[in-house]
């Protein structure tokens, strides 16, 4: 098996949150025995941020900081975990909401579309919109 890093190298749709994660040289960190669980939003999901909002970010590496740690939880949190908790601690420092219902998961507003994507070093579940902390997103 391979590192959350390289598993989300090799799956190819995280091609922004890869990119994102060496900005902010979060990639040791990622690779590092942790467990670590990654809530990570796909291209599309990068393609869906307000015009600008991405190139914004990459541009200011503590804010971008937040927003990629904010997509971090320490452990090795599985679906079957995920159903049974309703918020995650982050990286960041924040917490997320974890809301299960009708076979479905979500963190705070984003679907999670793939769940126990398993690594060496934790799991990766997918989600479908870029998840903003509350200093970040302005409110």
């Amino acid at each position: 098996m391979a590192d959350l890093v390289e598993t989300a190298v090799n799956a190819g749709n995280f091609n922004t949150l890869v990119k994102a994660v060496e900005a902010i040289n979060l990639t040791e960190t990622l690779r590092s025995p942790g467990p670590f669980t990654v809530f990570a939003p796909t291209d599309e999901a990068f393609a869906k941020l307000p015009e600008g909002t991405l190139e914004s970010l990459l541009q200011d590496i503590p804010k971008l900081k937040k927003v990629v740690t904010y997509h971090v939880a320490f452990g090795d949190v599985r679906s079957d975990d995920l159903v049974q908790i309703d918020e995650a601690q982050t990286v960041e420092g924040s917490i997320v909401a974890i809301e299960s219902a009708n076979g479905k998961i979500k963190v705070n507003d984003a679907n999670v579309l793939k769940t126990d994507i398993l690594t060496d070093n934790g799991v990766i579940h997918v989600i479908d919109a870029v998840l903003m902390p509350a200093m970040v997103a302005g409110k």
